[in-house]
């Protein structure tokens, strides 16, 4: 993730960069493109962010629901042995 930022930052960098040869003369200008690159830049890091704490989030909720599952199917044992056993005792009719 953090190779990712890093990525990001020096595509800014690169973007601001080349905002200003396209504009060599108007600070406003470059300022103005600067900006908006940085925008944009922060949005998909923003968006980065996001997907992995979404990632993180599924997965936590894959390794509870599978611990649950387990949990299940060991009930699920004790509750047909307990009938079972219940079974044995019940008197024919």
């Amino acid at each position: 993730m953090k190779t990712s930022i890093l990525l990001l930052l020096a595509c800014a960098a690169v973007l601001a960069a080349g905002a200003r040869a396209d504009t060599p003369g108007e600070p406003d200008e470059l300022l103005r493109k600067v900006q908006e690159y940085a925008q944009k830049v922060s949005a998909k890091v923003k968006s980065a962010f996001s997907s992995l704490q979404e990632s993180e989030a599924a997965q936590q909720a894959r390794r509870w629901l599978s611990d649950r599952a387990d949990l299940a199917k060991q009930r699920l044992v004790w509750l047909k042995e307990q009938l079972a056993e219940l079974w044995k005792r019940t008197p024919a009719v």
